[in-house]
């Protein structure tokens, strides 16, 4: 049973009847799980957004060299790589609300603290808890909801649950435009901080996937689990899997964290920078859209296919864009195409897996896309010192993009509206 087919009453004898415990807890609805979830998926995406701003103005203010703001996106990385398998394993063990509760607590009170730290040292200590949270919460969220909803709307559901990721990062671009400048970024993250527990306060009434309950008796040691995604049947997924995720997030991470600083290596102002990038954001909203109203008819291969092509040709014009126009219209596109992709990433990743490995698939797969997160930035930082134009470095984002392509052509299966396991 899933969630969107439960029902609050019992029929007997022809006549509906609601018991009294039926009427004092009713079951979460189809989207009120969608909105609980996207909620906490909006904060995360709130903090990873205002981080890329966040950056530009630490630049400013504490006088940081490149391959220092490199370090500051790729610790959060570390600790998203480390997260993802950590929460990952315990979500196949101890459930996925239990999980999925731990990880945004981790992530709320790293990222508040965040704001009151004087040093570069302690600010990448506390972005490395806030990325662990963050990092754990993303598989998780995923497969929960996967396996809560019925498979002819399973795809669509987890690209509109990706969605709220376009909405945390519009709201960053919006207070990083309006706050920063005017009351500094140590405001912005407490902005970010704050409302992230009222979405734990949310979690509370949120029941734990139906199919991870029915499985419960299955349940595996978290080493076996490990094992168990390179078994023979499973083994091809899980390498295509690895690459996507690898290549996907290396090449996000990279661009994404460095977009701010880079219309400012363009010649834009601070705040300049922040309004394109405002208008730029405004696109990845349809990006999601389309992908969602399309993964269900065309399938998961052709939308994360084709959607990469649009970040791979957007990324190479962005890189080389020499004219305000120009730079503008392909970032639009480049967050249209990559977010859109993001969503069919996260729609696919957990249907290759049975329920009893689910969690273990989805956070390893993360786990080794996030080892791309942290040498995105780096790469960005260390080539930028050297005076690498930046139309190179996006080409080579470029072509880490049409690797993942390759892989999920030629190893990904299709998994449109398979019944899971």
């Amino acid at each position: 049973m899933y969630i969107s087919e439960y029902t609050n009453d019992k029929t007997l004898g022809g006549s509906i009847v609601t018991t009294k415990k039926q009427q004092q807890k009713k079951p979460i609805t189809r989207n009120k799980l969608l909105a609980v979830a996207g909620l906490g998926w909006l904060f995360d995406a709130l903090d990873v957004g205002i981080l890329s701003f966040v950056i530009a103005a630490l630049a400013i203010e504490w006088q940081l060299t490149p391959t220092e703001m490199g370090w500051i996106g790729s610790i959060n990385s570390v600790g998203m790589a480390v997260g993802a398998l950590v929460f990952g394993l315990f979500a196949d063990k101890y459930g996925r609300k239990a999980v999925f509760m731990w990880t945004l607590v981790i992530f709320s009170v790293a990222s508040g603290l965040s704001a009151l730290t004087t040093t570069l040292a302690a600010f990448m200590v506390l972005r490395f808890f806030v990325g662990l949270g963050l990092g754990g919460e993303l598989p998780v969220a995923s497969t929960l909801v996967s396996e809560s909803v019925a498979p002819k709307e399973r795809g669509r559901v987890v690209v509109l649950l990706e969605s709220f990721w376009a909405g945390g990062w519009l709201l960053a671009a919006l207070i990083s435009y309006f706050v920063i400048p005017t009351y500094g970024w140590r405001v912005a993250l407490l902005l970010t901080a704050i409302p992230a527990f009222y979405a734990i306060y949310l979690r509370i009434s949120l029941p734990d996937s139906p199919k991870y309950e029915a499985n419960k008796d299955k349940r595996q040691p978290i080493w076996q689990n490990m094992k168990a995604v390179w078994q023979k049947k499973y083994a091809k997924n899980t390498l295509m899997l690895w690459i996507v995720w690898f290549m996907v997030v290396f090449s996000y991470y990279g661009m994404f964290l460095w977009l701010p600083s880079v219309m400012v290596m363009k010649g834009f102002d601070l705040i300049k920078s922040f309004e394109y990038v405002l208008i730029m954001t405004l696109a990845q909203l349809p990006g999601y859209f389309t992908a969602a109203w399309i993964i269900e008819k065309l399938g998961r291969k052709f939308v994360l296919s084709v959607y990469l092509l649009g970040t791979a040709i957007s990324a190479l014009a962005f890189g080389f864009a020499d004219t305000p126009s120009l730079l503008l219209l392909s970032g639009m596109f480049l967050s249209f195409f990559n977010l859109g992709a993001w969503g069919a990433l996260y729609a696919y990743t957990p249907e290759n897996y049975p329920t009893i490995i689910r969690g273990t698939g989805a956070g390893m797969a993360a786990a080794v896309g996030r080892i791309g997160g942290i040498l995105g930035p780096l790469v960005v930082g260390t080539l930028t010192v050297k005076s690498v134009d930046i139309g190179v470095i996006f080409s080579i984002f470029t072509a880490a993009i049409v690797i993942a392509i390759f892989a999920i052509i030629f190893l990904g299966k299709e998994t449109k509206q398979l019944e899971l396991d």
